[in-house]
């Protein structure tokens, strides 16, 4: 069964002295200021496009590697996955990178290396951004 999630934003002014507010609203987890200085410039408490789109993919990563990992017979233990989502004002989003650190017992740096490729393969979020170049690093520890 398909399951649809639910954002809205309220923007005020033009694009570069206006500001919004972004609404988690099928979680209820609170809203978030939003502007162009935050995107551009130093975020200064507000969050960015940019920035939603890296905990995206950091979260939906983590959930599809851990599901590599267990469908190989050796479940993580721990993973850290800190994404770096490039904006290039003109140009749009130019970069993604994935970094992930896991402790996954009885799994060699090579096999981790393999399934952190395939866990970006079959990541959703990292399907939806497919016209975007995603990079990653993984380190087995």
């Amino acid at each position: 069964m398909a399951s649809v999630r639910h954002a809205h934003t309220v923007w005020q002014g033009n694009l570069f002295k206006g500001s919004g507010v972004v609404t988690f609203d099928s979680s209820g987890l609170g809203s978030y200021d939003v502007s162009w200085p935050a995107r551009t410039e130093e975020p200064n408490g507000k969050t960015s496009p940019e920035e939603l789109i890296a905990a995206a993919q950091s979260s939906c990563y983590s959930m599809a590697f851990s599901n590599v990992l267990d469908k190989a017979g050796t479940p993580p233990t721990r993973l850290e996955t800190r994404t770096d989502v490039t904006f290039q004002p003109g140009e749009g989003i130019t970069s993604v990178h994935i970094t992930v650190r896991g402790e996954v017992p009885g799994m060699d740096a090579e096999q981790f290396q393999a399934a952190a490729e395939e866990g970006k393969k079959n990541c959703p979020v990292s399907q939806a951004l497919a016209g975007t170049t995603i990079t990653l690093t993984a380190e087995l520890i």
